[in-house]
């Protein structure tokens, strides 16, 4: 059991290490910058709400604080933070994203008490140079993705949940309010391994697209230690290589061919085939013409292609014209049409729009499962578990019910009032 002063000193040492200040601090806690010192120096005890909040400030850990051994962590949120300043502006982003971190961590937390080898689950690592050129970086990043395919053994299907497939490959994916040109984030963090969130304001199939930007990252610029993705950024080669990887991962190219063959599209105009005997002298060449108004793409074949891919009708068009199915001028008549009345051409096909309250809350139950059966293990409490089912937005009452239907529980489940400081 530490001490005051031993526990006044790991607090010190985890505020240095996110670059805070006790001024900071003291506004968080709603307590004085003397108090805040009196803390840091063993000379002031520290309430267990107080300590939980301290730790979810430092990015750290109760537990970890409270541990026979401590070394103090950089914070990965707070350095990605101090390199981008415009992030950290408004405190609800801030706060948010160490709600995710907070909720990665005890997901993994929950893992390890079930005996969870996370180590089996890593995904690949593809150290590839600098691209130098934007030929080198499309180039390079629609290798990788076809590679990575080949490696999950995808095929030329569609991703129908990439959420879960990041999962299976040890990546913590979770969505947060972030500015609009910020697409997406990706980090590194000594609890929860690697992370990557998404913008939550973005539309679902955005996000989606934006979680294979940046699984891009997880695999071939792991080195760094954060990035940030911006829309305002499209031109940087870095960027331009993971835009390569996400196009390519979720739409690959004989996957799409083959999509549109089954419609009867995508077949050049004209095309030779030449018969050779064993000599390799050619005996005949027969040649094949298709009317060109045959093989033009129209609007609801771009619409059923996202569909199928489940990318949005833009991406799918931009996806259409970087394989060559759609030259420019093709590009810009069906343009307006899928920006502007897509929406109503889905309806109009019985397409259903993609679920985005389903998405938003991809991650909760897996984390409710792993809850409820490490409580049946006897390795949490059950307050324990309404604390982590608050954490996911599901509520005593709900906990309660779910205890019933698994008889797994039938005494009340405590009511903690949250303190919102």
């Amino acid at each position: 059991m530490i001490n005051a002063t031993e526990l006044g000193r790991r607090l010190r040492a985890a505020r240095d290490a996110c670059g805070l200040t006790q001024d900071e601090v003291a506004d968080e806690l709603g307590i004085s910058r003397s108090a805040v010192a009196q803390i840091e120096l063993g000379n002031r005890s520290v309430a267990g709400l107080e300590l939980a909040k301290l730790a979810f400030l430092f990015g750290s850990d109760m537990r970890e604080l409270l541990a026979d051994e401590y070394v103090a962590e950089r914070d990965p949120l707070g350095a990605l933070f101090r390199a981008n300043g415009d992030v950290s502006q408004d405190p609800k982003v801030t706060r948010r994203l160490r709600e995710c971190i907070a909720l990665g961590r005890e997901l993994t937390h929950l893992e390890e008490l079930l005996g969870f080898d996370r180590e089996s689950a890593i995904a690949a690592s593809y150290p590839l140079p600098q691209p130098r050129t934007k030929w080198e970086a499309i180039e390079q990043g629609a290798r990788v993705a076809d590679e990575e395919r080949r490696r999950l053994g995808l095929g030329q299907t569609p991703i129908p949940d990439l959420v879960e497939l990041l999962e299976t490959q040890g990546v913590r994916t979770a969505i947060a309010s972030l500015p609009e040109d910020v697409s997406g984030l990706t980090l590194s963090d000594k609890r929860t391994g690697l992370f990557v969130v998404a913008n939550a304001d973005h539309h679902v199939l955005r996000r989606r697209f934006s979680l294979a930007h940046e699984y891009a990252h997880i695999l071939v610029d792991r080195e760094r230690f954060g990035l940030i993705s911006r829309t305002s950024q499209h031109d940087d080669l870095i960027e331009m290589r993971a835009n390569s990887f996400a196009a390519t991962l979720l739409m690959p190219a004989e996957g799409v061919r083959l999509f549109l063959a089954n419609l009867g599209k995508g077949r050049p105009t004209r095309a030779q085939l030449d018969i050779f005997d064993d000599q390799g002298v050619a005996v005949e060449v027969v040649e094949a013409r298709a009317d060109p108004q045959t093989q033009a793409v129209q609007p609801y074949d771009v619409i059923h292609l996202a569909h199928h891919f489940g990318v949005s009708g833009s991406m799918a068009l931009y996806r259409l014209k970087s394989l060559r199915f759609l030259v420019p001028s093709e590009v810009e008549r069906l343009k307006p049409v899928i920006e502007e009345r897509g929406a109503a051409l889905r309806r109009i096909l019985q397409l259903p729009e993609p679920a985005h309250a389903d998405e938003r809350n991809a991650f909760r139950h897996r984390f409710v499962s792993l809850g409820l059966e490490a409580l049946r293990r006897e390795v949490i409490s059950k307050a324990k578990l309404v604390e982590l089912a608050r954490m996911v937005d599901v509520r005593p009452n709900q906990v309660e019910q779910l205890l019933r239907e698994f008889e797994l529980e039938t005494e009340p489940v405590p009511v903690v009032i949250p303190d919102d400081g």
